[in-house]
C-alpha cells in the first residue's frame, strides 16, 4: 500500500526545454515535454515523486508545496514515484538538506518515536537501526527515557551525548536509497 503525501519539498525543477533534451528515463516517452517537471520529496513518508507544475505557477528549489487530494495551488499532477537513482544531480545535492529541514520541522514526531520505539526482533531494537547506536548506547537511552521521556533533540544530546537528529537524517537517507531490511521512516522505494 502506497502512503499518500500531503506536502512535499521541491528538489529540482526541470523546465520544458530540458525535458525535451533529457536522454534519461526521468521523463518517460509519452509524457508531455511542454510541462515543467519537479522532483520532490514528501514531508511525511519521504516519498520521491515526479510532479508537473501548473503552467501559471512558479516555485523555487526548497519550497514546500501541497500535493494532496483536492485543489492544488501550484502542482498540476503527480506523474509517478521515483527511485533514488532517478534523481537528477541537483535533486541529489538538495536531498540531504531537505530531509534535515523536514526532520527539524517534525522534531516532536521523531522525539515521540524515540520515547516509544520498541524491539523489532529478540536481538534487534528499532533504535539500533540508527547507525552508531549499539547495545551500550541503547541501554543508556532506555534507562534515560524510563527516568523521564526525551523532550527534544537537544535534551537527547545533553543526556546521551549523541546528535540523534543527524543519525535520523542519515537513516532516512539510507531508506530513501533503498536496499534496507527495515523501513522505519521512509516509504520503501518503488519496485
Amino acid at each position: 500500500m502506497v502512503r499518500k503525501e500531503e506536502y512535499a519539498y521541491v528538489l529540482d525543477i526541470i523546465p520544458p526545454e530540458e525535458a525535451l533534451m533529457k536522454e534519461t528515463d526521468i521523463i518517460r516517452r509519452g509524457f508531455p515535454r511542454r510541462d515543467t517537471y519537479l522532483q520532490v520529496v514528501g514531508e511525511e513518508y519521504f516519498t520521491l515523486l515526479l510532479v508537473t507544475l501548473k503552467h501559471e505557477a512558479t516555485v523555487e528549489v526548497g519550497e514546500r508545496v501541497y500535493i494532496g487530494d483536492g485543489v492544488r495551488d501550484k502542482i498540476n499532477k503527480i506523474v509517478r514515484r521515483l527511485k533514488y537513482d532517478e534523481l537528477t544531480p541537483q535533486a541529489r545535492q538538495e536531498l540531504e538538506s531537505m530531509v534535515d529541514k523536514i526532520v527539524k520541522a517534525r522534531e516532536r514526531f521523531f522525539i515521540d518515536w524515540l520515547n516509544k520505539a520498541g524491539p523489532l526482533t529478540l536481538k534487534l531494537h528499532s533504535i539500533e537501526l540508527l547507525k552508531g547506536i549499539g547495545k551500550k548506547t541503547l541501554n543508556q537511552i532506555l534507562e534515560e527515557r524510563a527516568k523521564k521521556p526525551f523532550e527534544s533533540f537537544e535534551d537527547f544530546k545533553n543526556r546521551i551525548g549523541v546528535n540523534v537528529q543527524r543519525l535520523i537524517v542519515e537513516r532516512i537517507l539510507r531508506e530513501i536509497q533503498g536496499n534496507e531490511q527495515y523501513y522505519v521512516f521512509a516509504a520503501p522505494p518503488p519496485p
